[in-house]
């Protein structure tokens, strides 16, 4: 699951800005082809002041010139943090993404523990609800993968600051569940915690132990 450049943003209220994001956007889109890969992750943008909804329409064109008719990666919406101007904080602004993506077979979304955390989503104490709350605004059948992140913050602080698994706020116990919930536990797993490989093997070997087989 690659993660394109985090310099791209396709809510880029300069016209300029955008195009340059778009073609960059694209070119990522093409790289995946090439690589034969299924997935690419993407933040969906910042609207900079313009506002979400203005910020939507641009990302929704944005991935209508991006994406072709024979393509074979599907492109994942990251569930963000809220931070400053980011769209996605809520399931409804992803939601209003994917309503105008015409390609709408090639389109999920990848959900990021920090971040739903950190957007005021209780995944520690009300998993369900919240994975109900996106099946109905969403749909699972969207969802693609899992970026597991602990949170520097509390929840609903719109910080977006990773943490190792375990040392956070959302707590080793809150993954056991995340990573065995009937609804997720056979979705691909992907750490982006401030580590080392000594320090993310230790993290696979102990989400490993929590997972039941």
């Amino acid at each position: 699951l690659p993660h394109d450049s985090y310099l791209i943003n396709l809510g880029h209220p300069d016209p300029d800005g955008l195009a340059k994001s778009r073609d960059a956007f694209l070119d990522e889109i093409k790289r995946c082809e090439q690589l034969g890969l299924c997935y690419l992750n993407f933040h969906p943008g910042s609207h900079t002041g313009q506002g979400v909804k203005a910020a939507v329409e641009q990302i929704g064109t944005a991935l209508n010139t991006a994406m072709f008719d024979d393509m074979t990666t599907t492109v994942l919406l990251e569930t963000m943090a809220g931070k400053g101007t980011e769209v996605g904080r809520t399931f409804e602004e992803l939601r209003m993404i994917i309503d105008r993506v015409e390609r709408n077979d090639k389109i999920g979304v990848c959900l990021d523990t920090c971040h739903v955390f950190d957007a005021g989503y209780d995944i520690v104490n009300n998993l369900d609800g919240v994975l109900e709350e996106f099946d109905r605004v969403i749909g699972l059948e969207r969802l693609k993968a899992i970026h597991l992140n602990d949170s520097m913050n509390p929840i609903g602080n719109h910080k977006d600051r990773h943490q190792k698994i375990g040392e956070g706020y959302i707590g080793i116990d809150a993954f056991g569940k995340i990573i065995n919930n009937e609804n997720l536990r056979n979705l691909p797993f992907f750490l982006e915690t401030p580590n080392e490989l000594d320090g993310y093997a230790k993290e696979i070997s102990a989400l490993r132990n929590l997972y039941f087989e």
